[in-house]
């Protein structure tokens, strides 16, 4: 699913990645600690293409079988658009749309049409209980139902992959303990691979493997 060597990462003189390697699994879900500033969620931008690695340093970078390397910008977008989906901390609903018009954006720029897009949206806002939450707008809906609605959305094109920045670092405990477990059970439905940055001792525990970051590299699997 994801083959990464080599991986580094410069911002002017300062090194946020030192060469990092790391291979995931189809359908594994892998949990990336560390203290801030250990380079996680540089990793975890890089790896989701949406920043990356230094090119003066040799690496290589493969998500279901594309060398990621040789895409060019708008190749890149479909690419991510169609793969790969993102859940981050702050939900980054669009306030003036509905939850059903939030989860349908990313169908509606891959050019889905709209029936279509509306149907799966639907089914996932159904998967996800909240079928009585189609019209509400962002600031109508719950801290816990605002960020089951942006699962929903990372899921609209039925990506492979998918990353999760500090999921749940916004949420109160009961709604984390929900989200943590939606992962599995998305997992187990539909097949995604996960890769979650995470500072939730519980939620890394319960990965099918945990890598700890330091300083830029991974020190232990």
């Amino acid at each position: 699913m994801i083959q990464a060597k080599n991986i580094h990462k410069y911002y002017g003189d300062l090194q946020v990645l030192k060469g990092v390697d790391l291979h995931i699994k189809k359908g594994e879900i892998v949990s990336i600690v560390g203290a801030s500033g250990a380079g996680k969620t540089t990793l975890l931008q890089i790896l989701g293409t949406l920043d990356k690695a230094s090119s003066k340093e040799n690496y290589e970078l493969t998500i279901n079988n594309t060398n990621i390397r040789t895409l060019k910008d708008k190749a890149l977008a479909k690419f991510r658009n169609e793969h790969i989906g993102f859940i981050f901390q702050f939900h980054q609903l669009l306030p003036e749309f509905t939850a059903l018009e939030n989860v349908c954006l990313p169908a509606f720029i891959k050019g889905t049409k709209k029936s279509e897009t509306e149907a799966r949206a639907k089914e996932l806002l159904n998967f996800l209980n909240l079928e009585k939450r189609y019209e509400h707008k962002p600031n109508e809906l719950s801290g816990g139902e605002q960020q089951r609605v942006a699962v929903a959305r990372a899921l609209i094109n039925n990506p492979s992959l998918i990353f999760a920045d500090e999921p749940s670092g916004n949420l109160d405990s009961e709604s984390a303990e929900n989200l943590h477990n939606l992962f599995f059970k998305l997992r187990d439905e539909y097949g995604q691979t996960f890769v979650i940055v995470t500072h939730n001792v519980d939620l890394a525990d319960m990965a099918d493997r945990k890598l700890t970051m330091v300083d830029g590299k991974i020190i232990s699997h």
